[in-house]
């Protein structure tokens, strides 16, 4: 109970600081709807009763049919216009929650670690921001204002039945009480498992079905199609079977439902024919009651959908809530020593859930214009080191002070946008002039002004459009953008052609003359351009050389060749 809790506390505080108002307005209508309709049901059966003694007696010419009419009539306005500014009230709050919990998620996912730990899971992603959020809807609309109204309800009937007589109202509350409460908790638990089953098979069946349509020629040439294709079939099966349990949950819950509105209804009978009978209450009071008493189960119906979808709610708070905490703003990093474009001293560093450290007891000093390159094998710590300088990764001991910084990673990231949103990402205020610099410098003006729309020309999903060399000249354009001192570039020409290579190699050292540079790299013509190349293996630095040195060429020649 207080892990769900943990879950939920975030959630609750979101809601209650982006709608609070909003929130407590909904829950207040709600509970003038379920109240005007207990008390129209109630005031409707004793009016009738009322009525049909009083024509029966000599009483018919005194009786005042005016004010119960009216009390009926306001009441039913009231139930009419509470019903509607609840759901209008409830359901604005609601998304307007959804939309800040989804942008609060959007922006913990944002954040370098999960962006990293996501990068290989982009369906996950999208199901974190859509059914996850979509989920948390029932927490307030079919959980807390259901229950509250119906605590409230229940308080409402039993002060009622209270005033015909002081047990019949004490035992009809415990009874809504134990049973409205006790058969909705008694299906959550059941229905929890069988809620859980359901949404891990959705989330299956969606980034399944994304794996298809999205890889579906990898899926061909590897002779995968119908391989993909069964799983998806045992997906939706896993999912339809969750769905069937779920069906029979429901099922007993709604029979509950009857048998306790049954027996409420029974008992109340009895009791108010004895009451009448022993003339404690009139008759027309007696169909009061027993019609309050019956209409009171009715808020309790409504936590049937909240008690199925309990366990799905609880499951999506527990994924949602460790990424909405507000991050803690990273610190700084110390600004760079006189003389120095970096210097790190007895830096260790770790990446998030790891007990391994990236980096071990890093001593590196670069002066400004000073190109280095970091060689080792894959997951020596290359790209942990550009991470560090870059202020992605956090050092857990030692010191680190650096220059302002641009990394050029592996992946070139486009979005689907324009040629020039695209480039305005590094660099918003540069003016058109600027960005036409930028891409002759690349090397990819000329391709830009042949095509019919020129800078302005549109681009698909991961830049669709562009060939593979053209999308890395577009990532040098951003960089040449950034007007920092220190580069950090991450196998800056890896999975491009020599010649291509070798042209955004001379295009882009040219273009950083005067600044310092760090290339981290496994290829010999990456790391031929720089001044001291530092090896580094199982996240320490082993070796450093200066161009000259028989240790620098010896390196050199354990790398890739062109």
């Amino acid at each position: 109970m207080s892990t769900f809790a943990a879950d939920l506390k975030p959630i609750l505080r979101l809601f209650l600081a982006e709608r609070r108002r909003a929130l407590l307005l909904g829950a207040a209508l709600s509970a003038a709807t379920v109240t005007a309709g207990i008390a129209l049901l109630g005031l409707s059966g004793w009016f009738i009763t009322a009525t049909s003694l009083a024509a029966l007696s000599a009483a018919a010419i005194t009786f005042d049919v005016f004010a119960p009419s009216a009390g009926i009539r306001l009441l039913a306005i009231v139930r009419t216009a509470a019903r509607y500014g609840e759901r209008l009230a409830t359901h604005d709050a609601t998304l307007g929650v959804l939309a800040a919990l989804r942008e609060r998620l959007f922006r913990g996912f944002a954040e370098p670690g999960a962006a990293r730990m996501l990068l290989h899971r982009p369906a996950r992603l999208l199901f974190r921001l859509t059914a996850d959020i979509d989920a948390l809807d029932s927490l307030y609309l079919r959980i807390l204002v259901p229950g509250a109204v119906a605590l409230g309800a229940t308080f409402a009937a039993s002060l009622v039945l209270g005033f015909m007589h002081p047990l019949f109202g004490l035992f009809s509350g415990l009874f809504l009480i134990g049973a409205g409460l006790g058969l909705p908790l008694i299906a959550a638990r059941a229905a929890r498992k069988y809620a859980r089953w359901r949404t891990h098979g959705i989330e299956a069946l969606r980034s399944r079905t994304i794996d298809l349509v999205a890889g579906q020629t990898d899926l061909l040439m590897a002779g995968r199609l119908a391989a993909q294709r069964q799983a998806i079939a045992a997906a939706d099966h896993y999912t339809a079977g969750a769905d069937d349990r779920l069906n029979r949950v429901e099922t007993g819950l709604t029979f509950g439902f009857g048998l306790v509105s049954t027996l409420l209804l029974t008992a109340s009978l009895l009791a108010v024919a004895a009451l009448a009978e022993t003339k404690a209450i009139t008759a027309p009071v007696a169909a009061l009651g027993l019609l309050v008493a019956f209409a009171a189960t009715e808020p309790f119906a409504a936590l049937r959908r909240g008690a199925l979808e309990l366990g799905r709610t609880l499951l999506a708070a527990k994924r949602v809530a460790p990424r909405l905490a507000v991050a803690r703003a990273p610190e700084p990093l110390a600004a760079a020593l006189p003389g120095y474009a970096l210097s790190l001293k007895d830096v260790s560093a770790f990446h998030e859930n790891s007990a391994v450290p990236a980096l071990q007891t890093i001593d590196l000093m670069l002066r400004p214009g000073e190109r280095l390159a970091v060689v080792g094998g894959s997951g020596a710590g290359k790209s942990s080191l550009l991470a560090l300088l870059s202020g992605e990764l956090p050092a857990s001991a030692g010191r680190v002070a650096a220059t302002r910084a641009t990394l050029l990673t592996q992946r070139t990231e486009l979005f689907e946008d324009s040629l020039r949103g695209n480039l305005a990402l590094a660099n918003p205020d540069a003016s058109e002039a600027r960005l036409r610099d930028a891409l002759a410098a690349a090397g990819l003006l000329a391709d830009i002004e042949a095509m019919p729309r020129g800078i302005d020309t549109p681009l698909g999903e991961g830049g669709l459009g562009l060939s593979g060399g053209q999308s890395r000249r577009v990532a040098l354009a951003r960089l040449f953008l950034r007007d920092t001192p220190l580069w950090l570039l991450d196998e800056p020409t890896e999975g491009l052609d020599g010649a291509t290579a070798r042209d955004v190699l001379g295009r882009l050292s040219a273009m950083a003359a005067g600044r310092s540079l760090v290339i981290a790299t496994h290829i010999r013509r990456e790391a031929a351009i720089a001044d001291r190349i530092a090896v580094i293996e199982g996240g320490r630095i082993t070796e450093v050389s200066r161009r000259g040195e028989a240790a620098f060429e010896k390196a050199l020649d354990r790398l890739r060749p062109d």
